[in-house]
């Protein structure tokens, strides 16, 4: 009688396959991310979606479902970075309006001093020879959506009677280029020349509090800043 030898068991169990496979919905982020790494390593120019295909771990013909050439990948890759760091809250805030400011210009301060911002300015600094269209881009999308909620804020404050009369797009122009300014110094080696011993809360706090006291009304502005109006 021949011997039975056990059938080796098998494993019924799926192999796991690569997370983007379990979860398609997740396809769109892991794009960007990738096109994102790509992006601020080669540039635009050089960048190649069959590089950040690999790198998303997806074939290049998914990429073209999401978006519809690489242009258009950059724009949903910087529109991304926005909605995650800068994009303003639309309810209503019960506190002071100089505080809801004040947070809302942290979170633009705590995005220009990141990684992320300093690719995508260098990045845009770099390209603009070649693609002009990528200033006008850069503005619409960053600068404009920071001014707007800046701009929000700040007629809040008039109405309440918190600052004093003030063109709100023109405030929120003044307090955003001086955060621009002061976070590509803080980037740069001009740190040490122009902001000798300062870290980044203190650079903040010092542009806040020089922009708060601005729209302030005359009778509520600091005793410096009376000081120095009685001098003129």
């Amino acid at each position: 009688m021949p011997v039975q030898h056990p059938r080796p068991r098998q494993n019924k169990r799926r192999p796991r396959g690569p997370r983007w496979r379990r979860l398609p919905e997740e396809r769109p982020r892991q794009i960007l991310d990738a096109a994102f790494d790509a992006f601020r390593e080669k540039g635009l120019a050089h960048a190649r979606l069959d590089d950040i295909a690999r790198r998303a771990g997806v074939s290049k013909g998914t990429i073209y479902l999401y978006f519809p050439n690489k242009e258009e990948l950059f724009g949903a890759v910087i529109r991304h970075l926005v909605a995650e760091n800068i994009d303003a809250e639309r309810e209503s805030h019960a506190g002071p309006a100089s505080a809801e400011l004040r947070a809302y210009a942290g979170r633009i301060w705590a995005f220009l001093r990141s990684p992320n911002f300093e690719a995508v300015y260098r990045l845009t600094i770099a390209e603009l020879h070649t693609l002009p269209a990528l200033s006008r881009f850069f503005a619409q999308e960053i600068a404009l959506r920071s001014m707007r909620g800046i701009a929000r804020i700040v007629q809040r404050g008039i109405s309440e009677g918190e600052f004093g009369a003030a063109d709100p797009d023109d405030a929120a122009r003044m307090l955003y280029a001086l955060l621009v300014k002061h976070g590509v110094w803080c980037n740069q080696e001009v740190r040490n020349l122009l902001l000798p011993g300062l870290d980044d809360d203190t650079v903040f706090d010092h542009v806040m509090t020089f922009c708060l006291d601005a729209l302030r009304p005359a009778a509520a502005s600091t005793p410096l800043a009376r000081h120095r109006s009685a001098r003129r």
